[in-house]
């Protein structure tokens, strides 16, 4: 262990968090989350029988750095994320696809029930994740399922144990509605996506007026859900306080100086096309708050002309997201394509304000394909930047133009089957 690394450990906070262990080039090769950062971090240099693999990574740590959280949920939301951004060599067991889960719950369905998937499907529910550590996920929604009950299982009428133990929210014995019902699940949705200190605000207003009118039951169940989510910060809570602290982002700084950008791109989109021979053309858009995914930003579109056009295609779906002025304005936009993809949509780049850069694989879809940004240039015409592999800007590029095709592939196979189904 270096001198420096030494003298870190000893500020290590007794918080739960997330680590990030870079090697002697400054590169982050594992993360890791926390309960107590201190006690975890620090087992990695005791001198204690460790497993080989264990013992390799601990090796190659130069230096070690992390972010505190409110409580192990937030560790968990924040550790997924940062390893499907970063891609550490030495999480490869997490790195696996098949791990990751997402929750998924369906609000277009007359009685909603809440399950994790491995693959979201493209359709109209709500999917929050990626998440790689499944069993935490599943205790996490154990514990907030006793403040917002809901179905586990396609509702069916039945009366089973669950309704009895307050799992569920009652509808099969008449306690309660399908619209009161989704009521709560959006409150849940909500705590799921990070908006927990907003919610517990809104819990109180409503709990407050529903009492000055005379409303006890309803002031009741509120005032359950209002203790029980400020009783859950001893055990689980998600927020995304740490997503918030930018300046400790060294992507985003050094992608701020690379585009010469006036302000740290706080909000980045990503845009990808995906069709087959023009038909079942479709957009995706992905959205990237602080360097981390917020799938309930994400937008699909379908092309009105169906055709085998990709600069007219994204040329369309950057004109019906720029007329969504409801909808917080990116400070980047990120295209999946070269210079005739972002020449299609300079303009209206300009008209409203935003950067824009595409990444030109030059037809490599794997995930080691270069990553070759194309930026206006000062004067005129355009200009093609080649970055590192292994610097933090490109890993986050990567992140998002993989999410960006992943979100619109998916679109394209739904809209697909359904077509074959006619």
């Amino acid at each position: 262990m270096n001198e420096a690394l030494k003298a870190k450990l000893k500020t290590l906070p007794s918080a739960p968090g997330v680590y990030f262990h870079k090697n002697a080039a400054g590169e982050i090769i594992y993360v890791g989350k926390a309960a107590v950062l201190k006690n975890r971090v620090r087992q990695y240099f005791q001198k204690s029988e460790k497993d080989p693999k264990t013992e390799a990574l601990v090796k190659e740590i130069a230096m070690t750095d992390w972010l505190t959280v409110d409580t192990e949920m937030d560790a968990l939301f924040l550790e997924s994320e940062m390893i499907k951004r970063y891609m550490p060599k030495w999480n490869i067991l997490l790195r696996d696809d098949k791990t990751v889960s997402y929750v998924r719950i369906d609000m277009k369905s007359e009685v909603p029930h809440v399950k994790l998937t491995r693959n979201p499907e493209g359709d109209n529910a709500e999917y929050i994740g990626p998440f790689y550590a499944k069993r935490t996920v599943e205790d996490a929604l154990r514990i907030l399922r006793k403040v917002f009950p809901y179905y586990i299982k396609p509702y069916d009428g039945k009366k089973t144990l669950d309704t009895d133990l307050g799992l569920t929210p009652g509808i099969e014995i008449g306690k309660t509605t399908p619209k009161e019902y989704k009521k709560n699940l959006r409150k849940l949705i909500r705590y799921l996506n990070g908006e927990r200190k907003d919610l517990l605000k809104d819990l109180e207003k409503q709990m407050k007026y529903a009492a000055a009118e005379g409303n006890f039951e309803e002031a009741a169940v509120l005032r359950n859900q209002l203790f029980g989510l400020r009783d859950l910060k001893k055990k689980i809570v998600f927020s995304d306080k740490e997503f918030m602290d930018i300046s400790r982002d060294e992507a985003l700084k050094q992608l701020k100086e690379l585009l010469n950008l006036e302000k740290i791109p706080k909000r980045i989109e990503g845009y990808d096309i995906s069709h087959q021979s023009g038909e079942n053309v479709v957009g995706s858009m992905v959205m990237f708050v602080n360097g981390a995914s917020d799938r309930a930003e994400y937008r699909k579109f379908k092309l009105r002309n169906q055709k085998n056009d990709d600069t007219g295609n994204l040329r369309e779906v950057l004109e019906r997201r720029l007329k969504h002025e409801e909808w917080d304005f990116p400070d980047l936009i990120l295209l999946d394509g070269g210079i005739n993809q972002v020449n299609a949509v300079l303009d209206l780049c300009n008209k409203y304000n935003v950067a824009v850069v595409g990444r030109n694989k030059s037809g490599d879809h794997s995930r080691n394909a270069k990553v070759v940004l194309v930026l206006p240039a000062e004067c005129e015409g355009y200009e093609e930047l080649e970055i590192s592999p292994e610097s933090h800007v490109a890993k986050l590029i990567a992140r998002i133009d993989e999410e960006s095709h992943r979100f619109a592939i998916t679109y394209h196979r739904l809209l697909k089957r359904k077509s074959m189904l006619k």
